[in-house]
């Protein structure tokens, strides 16, 4: 599949996803209750899960939604739920579960948000081996982008990596790459006929390993 110019600019708007880890870790930095990103969140979630539902029956509301974001969507979203409401889904997840960890939201919702997009350009431009639907190229690409992120961008970033000493362990750094990379490849099947999305389900599933990496290694 090549890679279109719709992917393109639907990836470099999912950037504009990476506010919500930033918010849900830096306004409570701020003086910001935790209630605050949380409600706006589940705000944000519940208004798109509305929107979705609306114009799955009512034809008016799916013809303006095409009209607005029918050039973003792909052949899939047409009659199924966005991934921009997955990944909002996702964000609520991760504020509410790890509460106490905020470090971990901010980094496996932008691990994921990143890993994906250029998954996704990569895979599309110059995939050739695929797996599943998707490509090795794009998720080498994924795992690359993950260790850099961990070694690039959160040690710049005010008080992330605190709880490590400003430093992510190489075994932390490469169990969730890892982890990010084949929960994105994989189809996430619960049964045949349901599978959870990548969206929704990769970033709380590498928090959770994160969680416990975390406590296992500072012990």
């Amino acid at each position: 599949m090549a890679l279109r110019k719709e992917e393109i600019t639907r990836k470099l708007l999912h950037l504009f996803a990476l506010l919500m880890p930033a918010g849900i870790f830096y306004l409570p930095r701020f003086g910001v209750p935790d209630a605050v990103p949380i409600g706006l969140l589940a705000f944000l979630t519940a208004g798109s899960i509305a929107v979705e539902s609306l114009r799955f029956r009512i034809p008016l509301v799916q013809k303006i939604f095409f009209v607005c974001f029918g050039h973003l969507l792909r052949t899939e979203e047409d009659k199924k739920v966005t991934g921009s409401t997955y990944i909002i889904a996702a964000a609520l997840l991760c504020s509410l579960i790890f509460i106490n960890h905020k470090e971990i939201s901010l980094m496996v919702l932008t691990l994921f948000i990143l890993g994906d997009a250029v998954a996704a350009i990569v895979g599309l431009s110059v995939g050739r081996v695929k797996i599943w639907n998707k490509s090795l190229e794009g998720s080498s690409a994924c795992f690359a982008m993950c260790m850099l992120l961990f070694y690039a961008l959160f040690p710049r970033l005010p008080w992330v990596l605190d709880t490590w000493g400003g430093r992510v362990p190489l075994l932390m750094a490469v169990a969730i790459s890892l982890a990010i990379t084949i929960f994105e490849l994989i189809p996430l099947k619960i049964t045949k006929k349901l599978t959870v999305n990548d969206n929704l389900a990769v970033p709380v599933i590498a928090g959770g390993i994160m969680l416990l990496l975390e406590r296992w290694l500072l012990a």
